[in-house]
């Protein structure tokens, strides 16, 4: 990381996402630095993204969080708005890290909940039956999609997504017996309809050229 004379530490743009590359992105602990390098870094990985026609470039991208940790990433972009691009890029990594951490899980409540959200699960495209393998194969295309498709297309399949994993967690609240476990469920729904939302309203800022 360069220092000029009287100024804060300023990121450096990767060549190539290597396996330091987001250690060239620290801007210490000021705020102003560290806000610069969240956007910075979210803005720059983006951008090498897109700018590649290769398959693995791709890939190692979705794997971001397996190669680096999900603590480095969040050190980057967990503080940022969620209309912004590092903090609408935190959301989309943590869902892929939940999905493929409890895919049993998250294919169960997208069981539930899809028969009661049908246009935000036709959004989402999740392939038929939802098992496991569909919701981890669901979350790596959407990250997929902000590298090599629309961007804002794959915000809103992500925001369907947990839209529909939100109606199973009710439906599961409705369901449980036991008062605190349906409590901790309807919690767990709500914080997914946020995300939903927040993701939404991402896309729409990256329609109008306004998340940076």
């Amino acid at each position: 990381m360069s220092t000029e004379s009287g100024q804060g530490p300023r990121p450096r743009r990767p060549a190539l996402l290597g396996p330091n590359a987001l250690d060239t992105f620290g801007g210490g602990q000021d705020p102003a630095a560290l806000a610069e390098a969240a956007h910075a870094s979210a803005a720059a990985i983006v951008d090498a993204g897109r700018r590649s026609d290769d398959p693995e470039v791709t890939a190692r991208l979705v794997r971001l969080v397996d190669e680096h940790g999900l603590d480095t990433i969040a050190d980057l972009w967990a503080g940022r708005p969620a209309r912004s691009l590092p903090g609408a890029l935190w959301r989309l990594y943590v869902v892929r890290e939940w999905v493929r951490r409890d895919a049993v899980g998250a294919a169960h409540d997208y069981a539930a909940g899809f028969a009661l959200a049908q246009v935000p699960h036709v959004i989402a495209g999740v392939a038929q039956p939802p098992g496991p393998e569909q919701v981890r194969d669901l979350a790596d295309a959407v990250l997929t999609g902000v590298y090599t498709g629309d961007l804002a297309v794959a915000l809103e399949r992500a925001g369907a997504f947990c839209r529909v994993v939100a109606a199973g967690r009710a439906v599961r609240a409705d369901d449980e017996p036991d008062p605190a476990a349906a409590i901790t469920s309807t919690r767990r729904a709500a914080s997914l309809l946020q995300t939903a939302d927040d993701f939404e309203n991402a896309a729409r800022a990256w329609r109008a050229h306004d998340l940076t």
